[in-house]
This record gives C-alpha cells, structure tokens and sequence, in this order.
C-alpha cells in the first residue's frame, strides 16, 4: 500500500509592499506667511475650527487665490467633519474676524491684528481674600463657658420672692400620721387618759402604772 500525502495550498499574503507616499513641492505648495501661521496657533481654535481654516487654506491660498466658494461639502470632504460642523466652525471663525465672507465666497484675512480674541473669563486667576473683616456687631466675642454669668432665663411662671415663700414640711401639709387635719384634739369618752391627741383606757393605764412599779 502506497503513501500519498495530502498537500493544502494556503493563501499567502501579497508580498508585494505599497509605493510609500511622499509629499513632494512639485506636486504643489501652499504658500502662507510665518506671521499668518503663529497668528493661529495662538488664536486658541478648536480642533474643528482649525481644520476649517487649514481646508479653506487649502482651496484659496492652494490656488493662489484670495477668496474663493467653497462649500461644507468640500470641506467635509478635506476634513472628515460632518458638514453641518463644518458649517458651524466656519460661522465662529467669521465672527472672530478670521474668515472674511464676501457673498458666497470666503477666505482668510491676513489681517491678524483685527481678529478677536477669546473672552478674558476662565483665564485670569481668581483671587480669594485672605483675611475677611466682620462687621463691628460681629467681632464681640461670646462668653468663655464657666466663667462669665449668662442673664437670667425668662419665665413666665410667677417668681419665687421671700415674701410668697412658705416652709414646707408635715406640720403644715395636713398629711402628718400624728396629727389629724383638725386643730382641736378630738376627746374619747372612754379614755382614761388624755393629752392632746394621745389617748388610752382604763387597762392601758394600769398596764402603764404596773410597768413604772417593775422598773
């Protein structure tokens, strides 16, 4: 029995490389002044406003024009921007002063000095006070706490005088288990024996009288 092999053809990658792209001046230039190009840089634009202006370099100073139309079509199409954003960063820079618009055709004005500048709000430091003056009804100090006497509470209830103010005790509360509520000693008819409210029988006294004698 013979051996047979099975061969399997896989695809190999094209090994051919691409022609590198090298920009060349002889395929065209865009001419613009170093002072118009550090202009920009400083102007603070926005990635989308400044591909703008770079794309609207592109269509007039590219074609040794000044002013030329150049629609938001054309523009997304330099810049990968959606053309209605492309619309919007071209209205900024028109009212900045770095576009002029003249009908339908637009371009840049090389007149740095009248551009405008971004708002100075956000860029000054903010500066915060470092001691703050209160007013003179709040520079009063309050109390140190367990040494200065505080004014007396107001109460509404009436006030406790030497005057109104009575000993309290069971004398006069009429609950003294010695004492009945009456002043007057009320007399037993068959006591023996009588002092004030204290009293006893005939026997209670020869009780008492027998115990005195064993002492």
């Amino acid at each position: 029995m013979a051996n047979t092999a099975e061969i399997f053809n896989f695809p190999v990658p094209d090994a051919a490389q691409k022609e590198p792209r090298v920009a060349d001046l002889d395929d065209g230039y865009t001419r613009i002044a170093n002072e118009l190009l550090e202009a920009v840089m400083l102007a603070g634009l926005t990635q989308h406003q400044l591909l703008v202006f770079l794309a609207v370099m592109r269509k007039t100073y590219g074609f040794n024009k000044k002013l030329d139309w150049v629609s938001n079509e054309q523009l997304s199409e330099l810049t990968g921007i959606l053309p209605h954003k492309c619309s919007a960063a071209k209205s900024v820079l028109v009212k900045r002063g770095i576009f002029i618009q003249s009908g339908r055709n637009i371009g840049i004005n090389n007149v740095v000095s009248e551009w405008s500048t971004l708002p100075e709000s956000g860029k000054k430091n903010k500066v915060y006070l470092k001691e703050v003056n209160l007013p003179e009804s709040g520079k009063k100090s309050l109390p140190k706490s367990g040494k200065d006497v505080y004014p007396n509470q107001v109460n509404t209830k009436d006030k406790l005088t030497k005057d109104n103010i009575k000993p309290f005790s069971s004398e006069n509360s009429g609950e003294s288990s010695d004492q009945p509520e009456n002043d007057l000693p009320v007399e037993k008819p068959d006591a023996a024996i009588q002092s004030g409210s204290r009293w006893g029988t005939a026997e209670d006294l020869t009780a008492a009288e027998w115990m005195f004698d064993m002492v």
